[in-house]
C-alpha cells in the first residue's frame, strides 16, 4: 500500500464569528481523485485555499511529502496547479499570450503549438489572438483551464468548480484529462456540484460540513445559496 503524500491534520477554520469546520483530518495517496462536496457556504472553497497555503487555519496544518506547505513554499508550488475562482487572466494580453505567460510563471516549458492545442481542447481556437478583455466570463474561465492540458507533469491539481463554464463536449474532455492525470499517479482535488465520470479511479469524498461544530440555520443556508447563485450567474455572463 502506498504512503500518503498529502496530509490534512486537524484543520480548524473560522469565517467571521462562525467556525466552518473543526479538526478536519484526512490523507491522500498518489493516484487519487478527491471531491470536496457539500452545500453552499460549507467551506469547500475555503478548504481549497487552505490546501494551497493561500490561507492559514486557526489550528492544524496541511503537509505535502511530510512537510507543512507553509514551510515547503516554492518546492510545494512547483508541484501545484491551482485554478480558483479568479482566473488570473490579463485583459490587455491575447488569449494565447495569457496561456504562455501563465505557464512561464508556473515554470513550465511549453511551445506555442502546445499552447494552441490546449486552447483547442477548451474550444477557444477561434479566439487565440483576441484580447482577453473582450471575452465573456465563461471564455475567460476556459483560458485559465487551458493550463491543465499543459500541466500533466505537475503532481497536484487543486480546482474550484472547473466544469462551470464548459459545454457537454468540454466537460467530457476535462473529465477524461482528470482521469488520465489520476491514473498516471497525480492527485486531483476539486470542488464540483456534479459527479466526475472518471472510471477506475481511487475516489475520496470530503464534506467539510461534517466537521462543523453546529448546523447552519435555515436563514444562513438561504443566504449562502443566494450568494452562490449570484456568483455563478456573474461567472456565466
Amino acid at each position: 500500500m502506498s504512503e500518503a503524500i498529502l496530509e490534512v491534520c486537524g484543520l480548524t477554520c473560522e469565517r467571521g464569528e462562525r467556525t466552518l469546520f473543526q479538526g478536519l483530518t484526512f490523507s491522500v495517496e498518489s493516484g487519487t481523485l478527491v471531491r470536496i462536496a457539500g452545500s453552499n457556504g460549507a467551506g469547500k472553497t475555503t478548504l481549497l485555499r487552505l490546501m494551497t497555503g493561500l490561507m492559514r487555519p486557526v489550528e492544524g496544518e496541511v503537509r505535502w511529502r511530510g512537510e507543512p506547505v507553509i514551510k515547503a513554499a516554492q518546492d510545494f508550488w512547483r508541484e501545484l496547479c491551482y485554478i480558483g475562482h479568479r482566473n488570473g487572466v490579463k485583459d490587455d494580453l491575447s488569449v494565447l499570450e495569457n496561456v504562455l505567460i501563465n505557464t512561464k510563471v508556473a515554470s513550465l516549458t511549453v511551445s506555442e503549438n502546445e499552447a494552441l492545442d490546449a486552447l483547442d481542447q477548451v474550444g477557444l481556437t477561434d479566439f487565440v489572438d483576441v484580447p482577453a478583455g473582450q471575452l465573456s466570463q465563461g471564455q475567460r474561465r476556459r483560458v485559465a483551464l487551458a493550463r491543465l492540458w499543459l500541466s500533466r507533469s505537475v503532481k497536484l491539481w487543486v480546482l474550484d468548480e472547473p466544469f462551470t463554464a464548459l459545454d457537454v463536449k468540454g466537460v467530457a474532455r476535462l473529465a477524461a484529462l482528470i482521469g488520465e492525470h489520476v491514473k498516471e499517479g497525480g492527485i486531483v482535488m476539486l470542488v464540483t456540484h456534479q459527479e466526475v465520470p472518471v472510471e477506475d479511479a481511487r475516489l475520496m469524498v470530503i464534506e467539510p460540513e461534517k466537521w462543523s461544530p453546529r448546523r447552519r440555520t435555515a436563514v444562513e443556508r438561504a443566504l449562502d445559496d443566494a450568494n452562490a447563485a449570484e456568483a455563478q450567474n456573474a461567472g456565466q455572463a
